[in-house]
């Protein structure tokens, strides 16, 4: 997991407004009262469908959204793409929640604009932390589940897309920020290996989300393994 430089939530203010979309009312009862008994944490609504979600999400703008993939009516992937498409839900962060973590469609939330996944059997205390994670303004990416996620699918010939984003206006070191990045590196990480300060590193990565129009380090990730930035072959990090 990609944990965030420093962490806002320690401090007093707002509390993170989730919002829960899942078609078992089961689930999305255990996971509000997760959340509501989280301090600093509050659900700010339910959805059993994806066009409900994308509703609500317009409707309360959540901090973040813990969508499930498989839902009646538009699935997870569908409301993703609507929510993270909007320009009013600029803030608005999407996590994941699926059965497999080999799981095509998470591939597919991923290029939708969500910023990360969790398994649904990952324990209580590392949800909250990831939705913590995503409200700071970072993305979740354990690099070892996301290596094996898109070397399975960027590189299957029924699923290779041709890169949405031209890398020709990056600079050198933009980059190498970049590979690392997509290696699953931390900024203070990315710092140590290039010999750069934490925030000369932040300002790199607010630099390629501009240039290559992307929500998040969920978003560069994929645009690196898809321009061939990174590759399967590529070593991971701490190598």
């Amino acid at each position: 997991m990609t944990e965030p430089d420093d962490h806002p939530d320690d401090r007093p203010g707002d509390p993170i407004r989730v919002l829960i979309a899942d078609d078992q009312a089961l689930l999305r009862g255990s996971l509000r009262v997760l959340v509501d008994t989280e301090p600093g944490l509050i659900t700010t609504s339910e959805a059993a469908t994806g066009t409900e979600a994308v509703r609500l999400a317009r409707r309360d703008r959540p901090d973040v959204i813990l969508m499930d993939v498989r839902m009646p009516d538009m699935d997870g992937i569908e409301a993703t793409r609507q929510i993270c498409g909007s320009p009013e839900n600029t803030n608005v962060k999407v996590l994941i929640l699926t059965m497999f973590d080999l799981d095509e469609y998470v591939y597919a939330a991923l290029r939708a604009g969500a910023s990360g996944f969790l398994l649904k059997d990952t324990p209580p205390r590392e949800l909250l932390a990831a939705v913590r994670v995503l409200a700071a303004g970072d993305a979740l990416l354990a690099p070892a589940v996301t290596r094996r996620l898109i070397a399975e699918f960027v590189h299957r010939p029924e699923s290779v897309h041709p890169p949405r984003h031209s890398l020709d206006g990056i600079t050198r070191r933009e980059h190498e920020v970049l590979t690392l990045v997509a290696r699953g590196l931390s900024n203070t990480e990315i710092a140590e290996r290039l010999f750069l300060g934490v925030a000369t590193v932040k300002t790199h990565i607010g630099h390629l989300l501009g240039k290559l129009d992307a929500r998040d380090r969920a978003q560069l990730v994929i645009v690196a393994y898809e321009s061939g930035v990174v590759t399967v072959a590529t070593p991971p990090s701490g190598s």
